[in-house]
C-alpha cells in the first residue's frame, strides 16, 4: 500500500459543501464551505451550481497547499440516481446524464458525482467514484408492496451512514457484516430504520417524503385519507403540501423548530408539550424498530442507533426502554459521511471491493 495515496471526498449540502482530504485512513484536511442564499440564487437549478462549487473547492485546496498530483480518487456523495445495489460506483457518462437531467429528482447531493468527475479528469492519475447513495435498493419483493399497485414502496434512506456504521460495528466485535442481522436506526433531520440481513438492507422506511417515524423536519407516515382530503381542500398549494411532509413537518410543525436539542432542553425545564412530542417521536422510532424485527423474523444480532440525535442520552433511553428485549443495543452518536466516503474509496483503490459500473 502506498502511504502517500490521497483521497478527496466531497459532500454537497443545500447551503454548504463539505470537503476532506484523507491520506489512506487519516484525515489531513477538512473544511465546510458555506454558500449564501444570495450566491445560490444566481442558479436556476441545483445542477447549475456545480461549476461554481467546483471552483470554491479548488480555491480551498489551493489555499491549504494540497498537492493535487497525489490524489488517486475523488469520491462524491451519491445523489438521486436510479435505484442501485450497495457498493462503490465509477462516475460514468450514464450517471452524469441522469444527474444533470435530474431523472430521479433534484437534490444537492446530485452535485457530488458531477464535481468529483470534473476534478478527477483534471488530475494525472485519479478516478471519480460515488458510494452507497441514498437510493441503494436491496429490497425483497414483499417489501415493495404498499397496498395499491399505483404506489410501490421504494428504498430511499441514509445508506452511506447506515452501511458504514453496520460494517464498523461488525468489525468491532470481530464479525462480518455479511454474517449478521442488524437493525440500524439513523436519527437525523430525517429518520430511517433499516433491516440489514446478511449485508443487505431488505426493508427500510422511506424517510425522505412520507414513511415511518416523524423527525425534526419530516412528518413521516401521515393518515392517508386525511392527507388526500387536505390536498384537495383548496387550502394548500402543491408546494405547501410538499413542505408539510418534508421540511416543515415533525418537530418543526409541532414545536416551530427543527432543533431537537432545544426541544429537549425545554422538556427538561418542565415544558409538557416538548416532553410529549419527543416521547411520541421516540415511540414511533421504537415501533419502526419493532416492525423491522419482524422483517428479520426475530433473529436480530443487534440494534444500532446512530445519527445526530443519538448524542441525546434521553432520546436514546426513550427508545431503548421499548426495544431492549429484542436484541442488544449499541449507540453510535453522530455520523461521519466523509470518513465513510474515504473508506469506500480506499477499498476501491486497494482492490478490496469491486468498482461497479452504473447503467
Amino acid at each position: 500500500m502506498d502511504k502517500n495515496v490521497r483521497i478527496l471526498a466531497i459532500n454537497p449540502g443545500s447551503t454548504s459543501t463539505k470537503i476532506a482530504v484523507y491520506q489512506n485512513e487519516k484525515v489531513v484536511f477538512l473544511k465546510t464551505i458555506r454558500h449564501s442564499p444570495e450566491e445560490l440564487a444566481k442558479f436556476p437549478r441545483i445542477t447549475d451550481q456545480y461549476q461554481y462549487r467546483k471552483e470554491k473547492i479548488h480555491q480551498e485546496l489551493k489555499d491549504a497547499d494540497i498537492y493535487f498530483d497525489l490524489i488517486r480518487a475523488v469520491i462524491g456523495r451519491g445523489g438521486l440516481v436510479k435505484p442501485i445495489a450497495s457498493g462503490v460506483y465509477r462516475v460514468n457518462e450514464a450517471m452524469r446524464q441522469d444527474l444533470l437531467a435530474c431523472k430521479m429528482g433534484e437534490h444537492a447531493s446530485n452535485l457530488g458525482a458531477l464535481i468529483a468527475d470534473d476534478i478527477a479528469k483534471e488530475l494525472p492519475n485519479a478516478i471519480a467514484l460515488i458510494a452507497d447513495p441514498v437510493v441503494v435498493d436491496e429490497f425483497e419483493p414483499l417489501a415493495r408492496y404498499s397496498g395499491h399497485p399505483a404506489f410501490e414502496r421504494v428504498s430511499i434512506f441514509h445508506a452511506l451512514n447506515q452501511k458504514a456504521i453496520a460494517r464498523s460495528h461488525a468489525k468491532s466485535i470481530m464479525r462480518q457484516y455479511e454474517d449478521m442481522n442488524l437493525i440500524v436506526a439513523h436519527l437525523g433531520g430525517g429518520i430511517t430504520v433499516g433491516a440489514h440481513r446478511k449485508g443487505r438492507v431488505i426493508d427500510v422506511n422511506q424517510g425522505l417524503d412520507g414513511d415511518g417515524p416523524f423527525s425534526p423536519e419530516r412528518s413521516g407516515g401521515l393518515p392517508s385519507g386525511a392527507l388526500v382530503r387536505a390536498a384537495f381542500s383548496g387550502k394548500y398549494t402543491l408546494g405547501e403540501m410538499t413542505e408539510m411532509i418534508t421540511g416543515k413537518g415533525g418537530l418543526m410543525a409541532y414545536m416551530g423548530t427543527n432543533d431537537a436539542y432545544l426541544v429537549e432542553r425545554n422538556a427538561k425545564d418542565g415544558d409538557r408539550k416538548s416532553t410529549e412530542v419527543l416521547e411520541a417521536m421516540a415511540y414511533q422510532v421504537a415501533k419502526e424498530i419493532g416492525a423491522m424485527s419482524t422483517v428479520l423474523k426475530g433473529e436480530v444480532d443487534g440494534i444500532l442507533i446512530t445519527g445526530g440525535m443519538a448524542n441525546s442520552r434521553w432520546i436514546c433511553n426513550l427508545i431503548i426502554e421499548r426495544v431492549f428485549k429484542i436484541a442488544p443495543i449499541y449507540i453510535y452518536p453522530g455520523e461521519d459521511e466523509m470518513r465513510a466516503l474515504a473508506e469506500n474509496a480506499l477499498l476501491a483503490i486497494n482492490g478490496e471491493v469491486e468498482v461497479k459500473e452504473y447503467v
